[in-house]
Protein backbone atom coordinates (compact mmCIF):
# COMPACT_ATOMS: atom_id res chain seq x y z
CA UNK A 1 0.00 0.00 0.00
CA UNK A 2 1.37 3.43 -0.94
CA UNK A 3 2.46 5.58 1.98
CA UNK A 4 0.34 8.68 2.46
CA UNK A 5 2.11 12.01 2.74
CA UNK A 6 1.85 14.23 5.80
CA UNK A 7 -0.01 16.78 3.68
CA UNK A 8 -2.54 14.16 2.55
CA UNK A 9 -3.14 12.99 6.12
CA UNK A 10 -3.73 16.55 7.34
CA UNK A 11 -6.18 17.21 4.49
CA UNK A 12 -8.01 13.92 5.09
CA UNK A 13 -8.41 14.76 8.77
CA UNK A 14 -10.69 17.66 7.79
CA UNK A 15 -13.09 15.35 5.93
CA UNK A 16 -15.68 13.08 7.52
CA UNK A 17 -15.36 10.01 5.29
CA UNK A 18 -18.62 8.53 6.59
CA UNK A 19 -20.66 11.62 5.72
CA UNK A 20 -22.26 12.73 2.47
CA UNK A 21 -21.98 16.50 2.25
CA UNK A 22 -24.27 19.04 0.55
CA UNK A 23 -22.64 20.20 -2.68
CA UNK A 24 -21.76 23.72 -1.53
CA UNK A 25 -20.37 22.53 1.81
CA UNK A 26 -18.38 19.80 0.09
CA UNK A 27 -16.61 22.34 -2.11
CA UNK A 28 -15.84 24.65 0.82
CA UNK A 29 -14.52 21.71 2.86
CA UNK A 30 -12.40 20.49 -0.03
CA UNK A 31 -10.86 23.96 -0.43
CA UNK A 32 -10.05 24.09 3.29
CA UNK A 33 -8.51 20.62 3.14
CA UNK A 34 -6.47 21.51 0.05
CA UNK A 35 -5.05 24.52 1.91
CA UNK A 36 -3.31 22.16 4.36
CA UNK A 37 0.19 22.46 2.92
CA UNK A 38 -1.00 23.18 -0.64
CA UNK A 39 0.59 21.42 -3.60
CA UNK A 40 3.31 23.24 -5.53
CA UNK A 41 1.04 23.49 -8.56
CA UNK A 42 -2.55 24.55 -9.23
CA UNK A 43 -4.42 21.30 -8.67
CA UNK A 44 -7.30 20.23 -10.89
CA UNK A 45 -10.67 19.70 -9.19
CA UNK A 46 -12.65 16.76 -10.55
CA UNK A 47 -16.15 15.38 -10.13
CA UNK A 48 -16.85 11.66 -10.38
CA UNK A 49 -20.50 10.65 -10.72
CA UNK A 50 -21.80 7.06 -10.59
CA UNK A 51 -24.93 6.78 -12.71
CA UNK A 52 -27.62 4.13 -12.54
CA UNK A 53 -27.30 3.17 -16.19
CA UNK A 54 -25.99 0.22 -18.17
CA UNK A 55 -23.62 1.73 -20.77
CA UNK A 56 -23.65 -1.55 -22.69
CA UNK A 57 -27.19 -0.71 -23.75
CA UNK A 58 -27.34 1.82 -26.58
CA UNK A 59 -30.41 3.51 -25.09
CA UNK A 60 -28.62 4.08 -21.76
CA UNK A 61 -25.42 5.65 -23.05
CA UNK A 62 -24.97 9.07 -21.44
CA UNK A 63 -22.97 11.56 -23.47
CA UNK A 64 -23.06 15.30 -23.93
CA UNK A 65 -21.32 18.63 -23.51
CA UNK A 66 -21.54 21.61 -21.21
CA UNK A 67 -19.94 25.05 -21.28
CA UNK A 68 -18.58 25.62 -17.77
CA UNK A 69 -19.30 29.23 -16.70
CA UNK A 70 -15.71 29.77 -15.59
CA UNK A 71 -13.93 27.42 -17.97
CA UNK A 72 -11.57 24.65 -16.91
CA UNK A 73 -8.46 26.70 -16.24
CA UNK A 74 -6.72 24.77 -18.98
CA UNK A 75 -5.52 26.14 -22.30
CA UNK A 76 -7.15 23.92 -24.92
CA UNK A 77 -5.41 23.32 -28.26
CA UNK A 78 -8.03 23.14 -31.00
CA UNK A 79 -7.51 21.56 -34.42
CA UNK A 80 -9.99 22.24 -37.22
CA UNK A 81 -10.39 20.26 -40.43
CA UNK A 82 -11.78 22.75 -42.94
CA UNK A 83 -11.16 24.36 -46.32
CA UNK A 84 -11.64 27.76 -47.92
CA UNK A 85 -13.78 30.27 -46.06
CA UNK A 86 -14.41 27.84 -43.22
CA UNK A 87 -10.66 27.49 -42.68
CA UNK A 88 -10.36 31.29 -42.49
CA UNK A 89 -13.29 31.35 -40.07
CA UNK A 90 -11.52 28.82 -37.84
CA UNK A 91 -8.31 30.85 -37.81
CA UNK A 92 -10.21 34.04 -36.97
CA UNK A 93 -11.97 32.26 -34.08
CA UNK A 94 -8.64 31.26 -32.55
CA UNK A 95 -8.09 27.66 -33.67
CA UNK A 96 -4.52 26.49 -33.06
CA UNK A 97 -4.24 24.27 -36.15
CA UNK A 98 -6.30 24.50 -39.33
CA UNK A 99 -6.01 22.37 -42.45
CA UNK A 100 -7.41 19.55 -44.53
CA UNK A 101 -5.75 16.59 -46.25
CA UNK A 102 -2.27 17.72 -45.21
CA UNK A 103 -3.21 17.60 -41.52
CA UNK A 104 -4.83 14.19 -41.91
CA UNK A 105 -1.67 12.93 -43.62
CA UNK A 106 0.51 14.29 -40.82
CA UNK A 107 -1.61 12.52 -38.19
CA UNK A 108 -1.69 9.27 -40.16
CA UNK A 109 1.99 9.10 -41.11
CA UNK A 110 3.66 10.79 -38.13
CA UNK A 111 1.14 9.93 -35.38
CA UNK A 112 1.07 13.68 -34.70
CA UNK A 113 -1.40 14.51 -31.93
CA UNK A 114 -0.39 17.93 -30.69
CA UNK A 115 -3.97 19.03 -29.93
CA UNK A 116 -6.70 18.45 -27.34
CA UNK A 117 -9.88 18.72 -29.44
CA UNK A 118 -10.64 18.23 -33.12
CA UNK A 119 -13.46 19.89 -35.05
CA UNK A 120 -14.45 19.24 -38.66
CA UNK A 121 -16.88 20.61 -41.19
CA UNK A 122 -19.26 17.88 -42.46
CA UNK A 123 -17.69 17.90 -45.94
CA UNK A 124 -14.32 16.96 -44.40
CA UNK A 125 -15.54 13.80 -42.67
CA UNK A 126 -14.61 11.64 -45.65
CA UNK A 127 -10.99 12.58 -44.96
CA UNK A 128 -11.27 12.57 -41.17
CA UNK A 129 -13.04 9.21 -41.12
CA UNK A 130 -9.83 7.51 -42.21
CA UNK A 131 -8.25 8.61 -38.92
CA UNK A 132 -10.78 6.75 -36.79
CA UNK A 133 -8.32 4.14 -35.49
CA UNK A 134 -5.96 6.88 -34.33
CA UNK A 135 -8.35 9.53 -33.04
CA UNK A 136 -11.18 7.31 -31.80
CA UNK A 137 -9.41 5.52 -28.92
CA UNK A 138 -8.05 8.87 -27.70
CA UNK A 139 -11.43 10.57 -27.69
CA UNK A 140 -10.34 13.01 -30.39
CA UNK A 141 -12.66 12.00 -33.22
CA UNK A 142 -15.05 14.79 -34.29
CA UNK A 143 -18.65 13.86 -33.54
CA UNK A 144 -21.88 15.65 -34.52
CA UNK A 145 -23.51 14.56 -31.23
CA UNK A 146 -21.15 16.79 -29.25
CA UNK A 147 -21.02 19.64 -31.74
CA UNK A 148 -17.57 18.98 -33.20
CA UNK A 149 -18.86 18.21 -36.70
CA UNK A 150 -20.45 21.45 -37.81
CA UNK A 151 -20.43 24.24 -40.37
CA UNK A 152 -20.69 26.78 -37.52
CA UNK A 153 -16.94 26.60 -36.98
CA UNK A 154 -16.46 29.92 -35.21
CA UNK A 155 -19.07 29.06 -32.55
CA UNK A 156 -17.57 25.60 -31.98
CA UNK A 157 -14.05 26.97 -31.57
CA UNK A 158 -15.12 29.82 -29.26
CA UNK A 159 -17.15 27.50 -27.01
CA UNK A 160 -14.30 25.04 -26.61
CA UNK A 161 -11.82 27.81 -25.90
CA UNK A 162 -14.28 29.29 -23.37
CA UNK A 163 -14.57 26.04 -21.40
CA UNK A 164 -16.88 23.63 -23.20
CA UNK A 165 -16.23 20.09 -21.96
CA UNK A 166 -17.53 16.71 -23.02
CA UNK A 167 -18.82 14.10 -20.61
CA UNK A 168 -19.31 10.43 -21.40
CA UNK A 169 -20.22 7.52 -19.17
CA UNK A 170 -17.54 4.83 -18.85
CA UNK A 171 -18.09 1.07 -18.82
CA UNK A 172 -18.57 1.05 -15.05
CA UNK A 173 -21.29 3.70 -15.28
CA UNK A 174 -19.04 6.52 -14.01
CA UNK A 175 -18.55 10.00 -15.46
CA UNK A 176 -15.29 11.85 -14.66
CA UNK A 177 -15.02 15.55 -15.50
CA UNK A 178 -12.57 18.26 -14.44
CA UNK A 179 -14.52 21.32 -13.27
CA UNK A 180 -11.65 23.76 -12.78
CA UNK A 181 -8.55 24.54 -10.74
CA UNK A 182 -8.09 24.95 -6.99
CA UNK A 183 -7.23 28.62 -7.57
CA UNK A 184 -10.79 29.22 -8.83
CA UNK A 185 -12.09 29.33 -5.27
CA UNK A 186 -15.26 27.80 -3.86
CA UNK A 187 -17.81 30.08 -5.54
CA UNK A 188 -16.62 29.58 -9.12
CA UNK A 189 -16.10 25.85 -8.61
CA UNK A 190 -19.65 25.57 -7.25
CA UNK A 191 -21.09 27.28 -10.34
CA UNK A 192 -19.08 24.99 -12.63
CA UNK A 193 -20.15 21.91 -10.67
CA UNK A 194 -23.82 22.91 -10.83
CA UNK A 195 -23.59 23.49 -14.59
CA UNK A 196 -22.12 20.03 -15.13
CA UNK A 197 -24.54 18.23 -12.82
CA UNK A 198 -27.52 20.00 -14.37
CA UNK A 199 -26.38 18.80 -17.82
CA UNK A 200 -25.96 15.26 -16.52
CA UNK A 201 -29.48 15.29 -15.09
CA UNK A 202 -30.89 16.56 -18.39
CA UNK A 203 -29.03 13.80 -20.21
CA UNK A 204 -30.82 11.06 -18.23
CA UNK A 205 -31.91 8.34 -20.69
CA UNK A 206 -35.59 7.46 -20.74
CA UNK A 207 -34.58 3.81 -20.37
CA UNK A 208 -32.72 4.40 -17.08
CA UNK A 209 -34.54 2.85 -14.13
CA UNK A 210 -34.23 3.42 -10.37
CA UNK A 211 -31.86 5.98 -8.87
CA UNK A 212 -30.10 7.79 -11.71
CA UNK A 213 -27.43 9.74 -9.81
CA UNK A 214 -26.25 7.11 -7.34
CA UNK A 215 -23.11 8.70 -5.90
CA UNK A 216 -21.04 11.83 -6.40
CA UNK A 217 -17.48 12.49 -5.27
CA UNK A 218 -15.22 15.52 -5.48
CA UNK A 219 -11.43 15.54 -5.32
CA UNK A 220 -8.29 17.49 -6.14
CA UNK A 221 -5.28 16.05 -7.97
CA UNK A 222 -3.25 15.35 -4.83
CA UNK A 223 -5.96 15.32 -2.19
CA UNK A 224 -8.52 12.97 -0.67
CA UNK A 225 -12.01 12.64 -2.09
CA UNK A 226 -15.16 13.92 -0.44
CA UNK A 227 -18.58 12.32 -0.92
CA UNK A 228 -21.58 14.45 -1.88
CA UNK A 229 -25.23 13.76 -1.09
CA UNK A 230 -26.94 13.18 -4.48
CA UNK A 231 -30.20 14.57 -3.05
CA UNK A 232 -28.57 17.99 -2.58
CA UNK A 233 -27.20 17.79 -6.12
CA UNK A 234 -30.71 17.45 -7.46
CA UNK A 235 -31.84 20.41 -5.35
CA UNK A 236 -28.90 22.54 -6.49
CA UNK A 237 -29.48 21.72 -10.13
Amino acid sequence: MAKQSKRYRKAAARIDRARRYPLDEAIRTLMEAAAEGPAKFDETVELAVKLGVDPRQADQNVRGTVVLPHGTGKSVRVLVFAKGDKAKEAEAAGADHVGAEELAKKIQEQQWLDFDTAIATPDMMGVVGRLGKILGPRGLMPNPKVGTVTFDISKAVREIKAGKVEFRVEKAGIVHVAIGKRSFGAERLLENAQALLTSLLRAKPAAAKGHYMQSVALSTTMGPGIRIDPATVRAAA
